[in-house]
């Protein structure tokens, strides 16, 4: 009679999910698709999508993610697999890893920060190190 049906990452491409101003989550968020958070944030986040921070936007904690656009503040650890954009008003701090990065003029980027490299790149630079 009810049919669960799940739906892959692809059915959820377009679709984003939002925490508002005003709002508090404690603990940690797992999604699959995209999400912005104008609300706060102290725990963890994952998603296989884009996060996106916006400018009364807070995260205290670690973030995993394909992409991020940061507006808001975040204090934690951040890895992204593609490109984190970090706005003009932005507030930063710890570490951060990834694989692209932009910094507007304005932001504050308290942080380590170290880009991931394609693994093709690694294999190609292992091997020629192994030959010479």
């Amino acid at each position: 009679m009810f049919e669960k049906s799940q739906k892959s990452y692809t059915d959820l491409l377009g679709k984003t999910n939002r925490i508002v101003e005003g709002t508090t989550i404690k603990g940690d968020i797992i999604s699959q698709g995209d999400f912005r958070l104008d609300g706060e944030l102290i725990g963890n986040f994952t998603t296989k999508g884009k996060i996106v921070i916006g400018p009364g936007g807070s995260v205290t904690g670690d973030i995993i993610c394909k992409n991020a656009d940061i507006e808001g503040r975040f204090n934690g650890r951040i890895e992204v697999d593609e490109l984190l954009t970090i706005k003009a008003k932005a507030f930063i701090k710890g570490d951060v890893i990834t694989g692209k990065l932009s910094v507007e003029p304005g932001a504050e980027f308290t942080a380590t920060c170290a880009m991931k490299t394609d693994a093709n790149t690694e294999t190609l630079k292992l091997n020629e190190h192994q030959t010479a």
